[in-house]
């Protein structure tokens, strides 16, 4: 476990909100100069607590407004990377969770219409050994990295 302080804490959360922010503006914000959150930066890096910066999109705007969650079950001899690979193959699948206890995966899912969701839940029921399903719709959601509404 890295040892970190309150201000690299301030630091994830400034990124977390916003991962194109620039050092300068970080700086005025923690009050530190920009070399000192830069090298703060890069030792979170280097620590591998900063593992990437990604850009956060609205997949309602693109066309794939329909998000879903399908429980996966499988025999209990199945290996994970079996059950990873049942659903990595299917491009409408965003993630997948192993998971201990019953189902054996979690798949997160999005699909521009509920046909579509499910033909991908048809496949993924034919792919491997896959003995039951069970699908939650999403109908709204929240993550530490959004405002509360």
């Amino acid at each position: 476990m890295p040892d970190l302080d309150e201000i690299d804490h301030r630091v994830l959360r400034l990124l977390r909100e916003d991962g194109r922010r620039t050092f300068s503006d970080m700086a005025e914000c923690i009050g530190l100069s920009v070399a000192a959150v830069k090298r703060r930066v890069d030792r979170l890096r280097d620590l591998g607590v900063i593992t990437g910066f990604t850009v956060q999109i609205d997949y309602a705007k693109l066309g794939w407004g329909i998000e879903a969650f399908t429980e996966l079950r499988y025999p209990g001899t199945t290996p994970v990377d079996e059950i990873i690979r049942t659903a990595t193959d299917v491009p409408e699948v965003q993630a997948v969770f192993t998971i201990a206890g019953d189902p054996d995966a979690l798949i997160h899912i999005r699909v521009r219409d509920l046909g579509q969701l499910q033909r991908v839940i048809d496949r993924l029921r034919r792919a491997g050994d896959v003995t039951g399903t069970k699908t939650l719709l999403v109908l709204g959601s929240w993550t530490r990295d959004t405002p509360v509404p």
